[in-house]
């Protein structure tokens, strides 16, 4: 990547690298297929039911945080894997870490949903 690119064209760019990271995320990451999918299906949920558009903002923005948090949890294990294969207590805590806020993020979301639509 050029040090000299700006304006239109660097934002081009950057939309480039980011949808070939989530094409990289789909195709490698079985986590990120089955919360991505479920993702869909709570979004189309969210604009089917009768609620504002507060609730309906606040339902939304937790299923893609918890899609978020599985792109950067994948990120965190791919230069992990990258640094080296061999065990070290590092290498599995900084991974333990990462899907530990994969799934408070999934509990968050879980937490929104019920709080917004259970009366």
């Amino acid at each position: 990547m050029a040090n000299n690119v700006t304006g239109l064209t660097r934002i081009i760019n950057a939309a480039g690298y980011s949808w070939k990271g989530i094409r990289a995320a789909w195709q490698n990451e079985a986590a990120f297929r089955q919360e991505a999918v479920a993702g869909i299906v709570a979004v189309i949920v969210a604009c089917w039911l009768d609620v504002d558009a507060v609730t309906r903002v606040l339902l939304i923005g937790s299923v893609m945080l918890v899609i978020i948090v599985e792109i950067l949890n994948s990120a965190l294990e791919a230069v992990v894997d990258r640094i080296g294969s061999e065990m070290h207590p590092l290498s599995g805590r900084a991974k333990d870490m990462g899907s530990a806020a994969v799934l408070l993020t999934i509990l968050l979301a879980v937490f929104v949903w019920v709080m917004l639509l259970i009366p």
